[in-house]
């Protein structure tokens, strides 16, 4: 991806969680909030499910579109509740997906991705930060869970519509842009890539455990 590329990435992202923050701090039970919401997600999923071939994603997809529909044209039901869900549940999926690849006789997962841009076998040493990395974006994820909860049981909803929707990706490329910094400073071995390579990796691990 150019730089241009990146730049207009970064403006789409943070456009879409201002538009997602206003749609939700004030009209957030209205037919087009849930759609602006919900069918980006749904949209890539399918899109991931079509390239793949993957049945039980499309379905999936299916399902809970349906599932969304019913759920508005009922009324009576919170759907700020749903909003939080939504919110916790993309989270838990993410912890979910790094957290499996801690287990036993696994490869962590940024290790694995560190292994297939790197040409040269990776030093003991940045294995065990790249395993540490993996650990700490599970405990990133579980604690935007953690504070999406407490948000949403003990503040206004405007607080935790503008935690979900400008907040949480703002923590997340601090969180990349602080751990780029902090490996520069104790790892500057550890060769620095492109972020087109480091897509392409993502993709070729994203093939292969498909």
């Amino acid at each position: 991806m150019s730089t241009w590329g990146m730049v207009a990435a970064g403006t789409g992202l943070v456009a879409y969680s201002l538009l997602s923050w206003g749609l939700m701090a004030h009209a957030p039970d209205r037919a087009w909030t849930v759609l602006a919401l919900f069918g980006p997600l749904l949209a890539a999923l399918a899109l991931a499910g079509l390239q793949r071939r993957h049945a039980p994603t499309l379905l999936g997809c299916a399902l809970l579109a349906a599932v969304l529909v019913v759920v508005w044209q009922r009324g009576g039901v919170d759907v700020n509740r749903l909003y939080v869900l939504q919110h916790a549940a993309i989270h838990a999926l993410l912890g979910w997906g790094f957290a499996i690849t801690l287990r036993g006789g696994a490869t962590p997962l940024i290790t694995a991705l560190a292994e297939r841009v790197h040409a040269e076998p990776l030093p003991p040493a940045v294995r065990a930060y790249t395993r540490r990395l993996t650990a700490g974006w599970v405990g990133f994820f579980v604690g935007m869970i953690v504070v999406s909860l407490a948000l949403y049981a003990l503040a206004p909803w405007g607080w935790w519509s503008f935690f979900c929707t400008v907040l949480t990706p703002a923590a997340a490329v601090a969180g990349f842009a602080g751990e780029y910094a902090w490996r520069r400073w104790r790892h500057p071995e550890f060769e620095p890539v492109s972020m087109q390579r480091a897509m392409q990796a993502w993709r070729d691990h994203d093939r292969r455990t498909t």
